[in-house]
């Protein structure tokens, strides 16, 4: 008798296999039409409140009170979901987006009112595309636009231009070379070390396992994790790599090395020597070139020029932070890189 219970039990989970498969995407289905339908109200609600505003005279003192007789009367009736603030999200999201086709329904109402806080339309465009691209959830999306990486993909390009930034606009960060993955600096806020205490590298290297998911987050899209302390075997002498991931969109192993102190040009030929090996030994057919990064507390741009120039492999070093970096410091070092960059082109034109 047992045995026929466990014989029906068998056959039985094939058909629970399917009805849940089934149950999961008409859910999945629902959640989307009832997004998009929120999406679609509160963009209109936006609109009529826009166009009760243009119509008052003296609308620029009107609209406050406008939007706190609106949400008295509105909540009086349907309940939660209309205070001021929400209100003002609403009027905002309609004056952001001129037409409502260009609204992603991949992202909730909730994603919105944080990028609405955005005021520059191109970083608020790479912010919506790379949520979106990376499906990233609103406390990811908070932590990347707090984090500034906006800002530090243009730096970590060096040479961040006018194109740069509609580019990253338009598309989000596009991965299509070693380079694009690279950010500057790194931002390990996640981690709970203390900045002023010094940090060996064994508990950095711990510290960011434990917190994987958030390392994967800040690294980027399409990184998986291989394993800390890949041995590397030259002459039957051992050496250690001491993170290793894969990156699937550029089909390469990612090797980093940490360093708790600044660049060396130590730590550029150590990395050298493993991508070199995992180029010879672990790369298989269809693998590209594997990249290499130097994660380290500083770097001299001078110093970093002469230790990783002339080198065959890709190796980058980027510097990494225990803490949010500035964001207004971050902000000013883009402008001035593009302010560079449009007096470049201004005498260059003069010299035509």
């Amino acid at each position: 008798m047992e045995n026929t219970n466990l014989t029906e039990k068998a056959t039985i989970v094939p058909v629970v296999k399917e009805i849940r498969s089934i149950l999961d995407t008409a859910r999945s289905n629902v959640a989307r039409q009832v997004n998009n339908e929120l999406l679609h109200t509160y963009w209109n609600i936006g609109r009529i409140i826009c166009e009760y505003e243009q119509s008052m005279p003296e609308r620029a003192d009107y609209g406050k009170q406008t939007l706190k007789e609106l949400s008295k009367e509105l909540t009086k009736e349907f309940g939660k979901g209309f205070s001021r603030a929400n209100l003002y999200n609403m009027r905002l999201f309609y004056q952001s987006y001129d037409k409502i086709q260009t609204v992603s329904g991949k992202l909730s109402w909730s994603h919105y009112c944080e990028l609405l806080s955005i005021s520059d339309p191109d970083k608020r465009s790479f912010y919506e595309k790379e949520a979106v691209n990376s499906g990233w959830s609103v406390r990811e999306l908070k932590r990347q636009i707090d984090s500034s990486l906006f800002e530090r993909l243009l730096l970590s390009r060096g040479d961040a231009n006018k194109e740069q930034v509609l580019a990253l606009a338009l598309h989000g960060n596009e991965i299509a070379q070693p380079e694009d993955i690279i950010r500057d600096p790194y931002v390990f806020e996640f981690l709970g070390l203390p900045e002023n205490r010094p940090v060996m590298e064994s508990d950095l290297e711990q510290a960011l396992v434990q917190q994987i998911e958030k390392f994967l987050l800040e690294l980027g899209r399409g990184f998986m994790f291989v394993g800390t302390q890949q041995r590397v075997t030259i002459n039957n002498t051992h050496y250690y790599v001491d993170m290793v991931f894969y990156n699937k969109i550029l089909r390469a192993y990612v090797l980093i090395e940490l360093k708790t102190t600044k660049l060396t040009p130590e730590a550029a030929g150590q990395i050298n020597m493993y991508l070199n090996y995992y180029a010879a030994e672990v790369n298989d057919p269809d693998d590209n070139p594997p990249i290499g990064i130097i994660l380290c507390t500083d770097k001299d741009g001078v110093a970093a020029e002469y230790a990783l120039g002339g080198l065959s492999n890709n190796i980058f070093a980027s510097r990494y932070v225990l803490y949010m970096p500035n964001k207004e410091q971050l902000i000013r070092e883009v402008e001035a890189v593009l302010e560079k960059w449009h007096g470049d082109e201004s005498n260059n034109k003069e010299s035509l």
